[in-house]
């Protein structure tokens, strides 16, 4: 009897898997929201100024599907990077045209891919004073600039159902224009809803 559940268990299991793919190949669209977080750590020259730390953020993307194995489709985010503990942060925006492939193991999809596109960032150093005054700062510096860049990434996604998965990636923005911005790795942590 203890085998006859057994067999039946895997049977059940078996035809779900398989039309858990099915489903999954008649997919045509994803997207969804991600939380972000990494070490991020650069030296400034024009300021010789060490800037280091953990970066936090979020973002999305959203990918059409090409065939049974690739996505075209953009995404975009927002990192901030505190320093000095008195309001100084340096914070990146990027977005743009993403590719990638995947491969689907019944529930486990992992994908590699990159990004090709554009970002700003926004470096607030306050070196003498606070923020929670209403007193002008003397020592203070605030700078913007314009970069472009490709992010390879890879990650893996699990399908909870054939329409919500779940996204873990890991990426790496590399600047192709001459900045200084800190740099690391990136973890992602998100949810992907595809139909």
């Amino acid at each position: 009897m203890n085998r006859l559940l057994l067999l039946l268990f895997l049977v059940l299991i078996s035809l779900f898997s398989s039309e858990l793919c099915h489903a999954q190949e008649r997919q045509r669209i994803d997207g969804g929201m991600m939380v972000h977080s990494g070490y991020l750590h650069g030296n400034i020259k024009a300021l010789n100024y060490e800037a280091n730390g953990p970066t936090f953020g979020l973002g999305g993307v959203l990918r059409f599907h090409l065939g049974n194995h690739f996505r075209v489709g953009g995404e975009g985010y927002v990192s901030t990077l505190r320093q000095m503990g008195n309001g100084s942060y340096i914070r990146t925006s990027w977005g743009g045209l993403l590719v990638d492939a995947y491969r689907r193991y019944r529930q486990w999809q992992p994908f590699v891919g990159l990004t090709i596109g554009g970002g700003k960032t926004s470096t607030l150093l306050i070196f003498d004073g606070a923020d929670d005054d209403w007193m002008p700062e003397s020592h203070a510096v605030l700078h913007n600039e314009n970069f472009i860049f490709i992010n390879p990434h890879i990650g893996m996604e699990f399908a909870l159902t054939h329409s919500i998965h779940l996204t873990f990636k890991v990426d790496r923005l590399v600047t192709l224009s001459p900045i200084e911005m800190p740099a690391g790795t990136r973890a992602y942590l998100g949810i992907v809803f595809a139909h």
